[in-house]
């Protein structure tokens, strides 16, 4: 770290969301007992009990002033009976939070007596101030004040709160005339300057034990507590004596009458003044770091480069005029600039500059402009040399999140034309073109056609909001249409959030949509699986509930929903598929009504599955035969004709799911699912979606890990649908006595061997281990990569056949409910299942490895194609992904960081197996603290 830079750790008082708190502790002073002339001239003073009771019972009021007006109503001390002293020890909360009170917030702190007689007359009013104070709630750095505070109580005066108020917490110097501060002369008492001085450091050190800085010892703390009460008692006493007085410039201040001048001044002023001084001791509350004072926020200047004409000089550009000034803590309007601290010094205040917006230094910029300008003709033949290539091909390898340094950028774009047949470059060429420049960008996009036909994750990646060119993100979705159905499927998901992104004049033009729109609508319209799911994505996105989403981004949605119902209609079979989902949006809405009034009504769990069964028979909801079949939301594959109303059931959770069981179109086949509302599915669905892709990844290497990416639908914000698959948690299975508390026990119990001489292994046959062992090295690999957190043993599941599952992505993206959470989800059940890792006889632990690295290097070798669709769903609005958005490089940072891309393949799998050896077992066994009791033991 360079030794010149500091680092401070402040929070913002607009985030401090707490109401104001003060604590008043106890008033400490000294008064001699009035004479009886005073009494005489003032009979109301002889009804003031404290004149004549050092421990009268006195009540407090505190209220919040700013700009000389009050911000809210007071609160008040109860009433309490005194002792031995005047002491409340009694935390006082106004009803206004810290973060809506401006700076110059002042705290009127008023003590009142009572006096059975009212000296104005009349019936009301016997309250009478016995002194009061005003205290800024922050400092003169408009940092908010903490801890313990002394101050000083103006007698027979109630707080005032105003601007220049009249009741300091603390005396000010005093001004001669001109404004210039008087010089003042102390008279020296030696003594009570060491007492002073004491008390002063034992009360720095008071402040550093109540921070913890100083380790407790109860005993001798009380001790030096009292002592410096004793002290401060002391130190009250000693200030009723006059400590200086005035020199004028005529005057003396010889000690032979300055005594008499001052009590000569005092008394003049308030015949009982100079015998009482008075000083409340109250304490702030305190924070881990300190509040400072956040002042409006200008909105920031534009990042990108301000776009201008090459021709046009640097004094024709028209800058962003500044914006309406306000005024800063500490800044006064009258300009005197900042106020006046101790001693001097000034605050600190913003100047708007209008030329931040520019990204680049204009002399660089300009540089690359004429470089560029002039080799232009020349690149075209350009060949590098061998360590040239070297140096390519190490930026060609950057993942998608990396940044090009302008050496980089200025090599990719000299050998453009030799880098034309390299795939991989296009991305690099498009994140080292200045589109600002029109020579540039008509250059880069004649090279198009000409380039080497790019991968799908390449195509993704020019679709991403970084890339605003309409002929790049064309020519992205002119390599997507060479995808099949089925592919295209599997990154729908992302390509509707990649709709936000296009270009805003292809958004507003009504006439003629973005390519990526045109393209999406037409192959929904021509395949009635593709235009199943892209119906449901646009309905989630019109949703009125989704959160965070622009209405710009609405009215884009809604308008492509309308295309897409238009192109419909121009298709032979289109007004059969809209009545098609027509039908499906009728059957969702009457599972969600049915939902929410089973949510709602009362009962137990039995009672809510009766009446169920009831709504889900009664001919009024239409679910008890579907005619024509209706192909299912969630799988349009799949053609329901009814549902088994005998079959249906409610989940033991927090929601309330519901379990529906469905006859389809082939005779004797059933279809379950689950439904639920008042959930957001949006992050299971992109989770499952990923897996999908991940197991179909694998197949292409002949890697068949037996995963199960079961279907989730979410059919609104907080609604949508699961498929059922039947199996049991492994928390079920430990606590089984028919599979003796083991996987393998499970295993062996549903999967024996066909005959005595059938191949097995630890008593389970052969394809059922080889499903077992697969399933969990994939679901170890793909958990590990995507983060998956909040694992326990509820939501790990195995299938009869042996194929192990995760359910419930809650939590993704490394985070996790429990504190030091592992990184590979391995517990020493799961090993146990495979025969244990300690080298047993029939162990299947080493081939669990081998798949593992196996897998790892497989799909660390598609680590662009992840990315890049997590990078378009980073604005999706997705609860999970928001958490960590904000940080270095956001969601896709978070799983970058899993496939250790910044060393070799063979590096990567060893830190791979270091990760699976020491993580293994660290989870261990997982108390279960959810209530499971599901039926065939799926938990919602």
């Amino acid at each position: 770290m360079d030794p010149f830079t500091f680092t401070f750790t402040f929070a913002n008082s607009s985030d401090l969301k707490l109401p104001v708190a003060v604590k008043v502790s106890r008033l400490e002073g000294y008064e001699k007992p009035l004479p009886y002339s005073t009494l005489l001239k003032r009979p109301d003073l002889r009804h003031r009990g404290s004149n004549l009771i050092p421990n009268s019972e006195l009540y407090i009021t505190l209220q919040p002033f700013a700009d000389s007006k009050p911000l809210t109503v007071h609160a008040q001390t109860p009433y309490k009976h005194f002792k031995n002293g005047r002491v409340w020890n009694q935390w006082l909360t106004l009803p206004v939070d810290y973060s809506t009170l401006p700076a110059n917030t002042q705290l009127a702190i008023t003590l009142w007596d009572l006096s059975p007689i009212n000296p104005k007359g009349g019936d009301q009013g016997h309250h009478i101030p016995f002194g009061g104070t005003t205290i800024p709630l922050y400092d003169d750095n408009a940092t908010l004040r903490t801890g313990r505070q002394k101050c000083r109580v103006w007698r027979h005066k109630a707080a005032d709160g105003y601007s220049d108020t009249t009741t300091p917490w603390r005396e000010r110097r005093r001004r001669g005339r001109g404004g210039r501060e008087e010089e003042t002369v102390v008279v020296v008492d030696e003594k009570r300057s060491r007492r002073e001085a004491e008390l002063e450091r034992l009360v720095g050190l008071m402040k550093k034990h109540e921070m913890g800085e100083i380790p407790e010892n109860k005993w001798l703390d009380q001790m030096v507590f009292r002592q410096i009460e004793k002290l401060e008692r002391q130190s009250v006493k000693d200030s009723t004596r006059p400590k200086h007085v005035s020199a004028t410039e005529n005057g003396t201040a010889n000690g032979e009458h300055q005594n008499g001048d001052v009590e000569a001044l005092c008394a003049e002023g308030d015949p009982d003044h100079v015998d009482g001084s008075f000083f409340l001791y109250i304490e702030f509350p305190r924070f881990d770091h300190p509040i400072v004072f956040m002042d409006h926020e200008y909105p920031p200047p534009p990042i990108s480069s301000i776009q201008t004409p090459p021709s046009q000089t640097a004094a024709a550009v028209n800058f962003k005029p500044p914006p309406e000034v306000q005024l800063g803590p500490g800044i006064h309007s009258d300009g005197e600039g900042a106020a006046d601290t101790d001693g001097g010094g000034g605050g600190m205040i913003r100047i708007y500059d209008a030329e931040v917006g520019y990204a680049d230094n204009p002399a660089e910029t300009k540089h690359r402009r004429l470089i560029r300008g002039q080799r232009s003709a020349l690149d075209r033949d350009l060949k590098p040399n061998p360590k040239m290539r070297d140096f390519l091909n190490r930026v060609m390898s950057y993942g998608p999140t990396v940044e090009l340094s302008d050496k980089e950028k200025d090599e990719v774009w000299r050998f453009r034309h030799h880098l034309t047949r390299d795939k991989r470059a296009l991305t690099k060429l498009v994140k080292s073109v200045n589109w600002v420049e029109p020579a540039e960008s008509r250059q880069a996009i004649a090279l198009l056609p000409k380039w080497a036909e790019i991968d799908v994750d390449d195509a993704l990646e020019l679709l991403s909001p970084s890339v605003q060119n309409s002929a790049i993100r064309a020519y992205a979705v002119d390599r997507l249409r060479k995808a099949d159905d089925e592919e295209l499927l599997l990154y729908l998901l992302q390509l509707v959030q990649a709709l936000k992104f296009e270009p805003e004049h292809a958004k507003e033009d009504d006439d003629t949509d973005s390519s990526l729109a045109s393209f999406l609508i037409a192959r929904s319209a021509a395949n009635l699986k593709l235009g199943n799911f892209l119906h449901w994505y646009l309905m989630v996105e019109l949703d009125d509930e989704a959160p965070a989403q622009a209405e710009k981004n609405k009215r884009l949605f809604a308008r492509v929903s309308y295309d897409f119902m238009k192109e419909l209609e121009a298709t032979p079979e289109g007004r059969a598929r809209r009545k098609i989902l027509l039908r499906q949006a009728e059957f969702i809405t009457v599972l969600s009504k049915i939902s929410k009034e089973i949510r709602d009504s009362r009962g137990d769990r039995l009672r809510k599955i009766e009446q169920l069964k009831k709504m889900v028979a009664d001919p009024k909801n239409d679910l008890l035969a579907f005619d024509p079949p209706l192909p299912l939301p969630l799988d349009p594959d799949i053609k329901i004709t009814g549902t088994t109303p005998s079959e249906s059931n409610v989940f033991k959770s927090t929601l309330l799911p519901l379990y529906l069981s469905f006859k389809t179109s082939v005779p004797g086949e059933t279809y379950s699912l689950i439904f639920k509302t008042g959930d957001d599915l949006r992050q299971d669905q992109l989770v499952v979606q990923i897996i999908a892709l991940m197991d179909r990844l694998l197949r292409k290497e002949n890697l068949d890990l037996k995963l199960t990416p079961y279907r989730i639908l979410a059919t609104a914000t907080l609604a949508g649908t699961v498929q059922f698959i039947p199996s049991s948690p492994i928390s079920t299975i430990l606590s089984s006595q028919k599979y003796k508390g083991s996987i393998l026990g499970y295993l062996r119990f549903h999967n024996p061997p066909a005959t005595p001489d059938a191949p097995s292994v630890l008593g389970v046959a052969k394809d059922a281990m080889e499903t077992y062992v697969k399933s969990v090295a994939g679901y170890c690999v793909i958990t590990y990569l995507l983060g998956v957190g909040d694992r326990h043993l509820d939501n790990l599941l195995i299938a009869e056949d042996g194929r192990f599952f995760h359910i419930d992505f809650g939590y993704i993206l490394g985070r996790d409910p429990k504190p030091l959470a592992p990184l590979m989800k391995l517990s020493r059940e799961m090993v146990e299942g495979m025969g244990g890792s300690g080298g047993e006889e029939g162990s299947q632990f080493e081939v669990f490895r081998q798949y593992c690295f196996t897998a790892y290097t497989t799909l660390r070798r598609s680590s662009s194609l992840i990315l890049n669709l997590f990078a378009l769903m980073q604005d999706a609005g997705i609860p999970g992904l928001a958490v960590v958005g904000g940080g270095e490089g956001g969601s896709v940072g978070k799983v970058e960081e899993r496939f250790k891309l910044d060393v070799g393949e063979a590096e990567a799998v060893t830190l791979f197996g270091a990760l699976i050896e020491r993580e293994m077992g660290a989870w261990g066994a997982v108390v279960i603290d959810r209530l499971h009791g599901l039926t065939q033991g799926w938990r919602a």
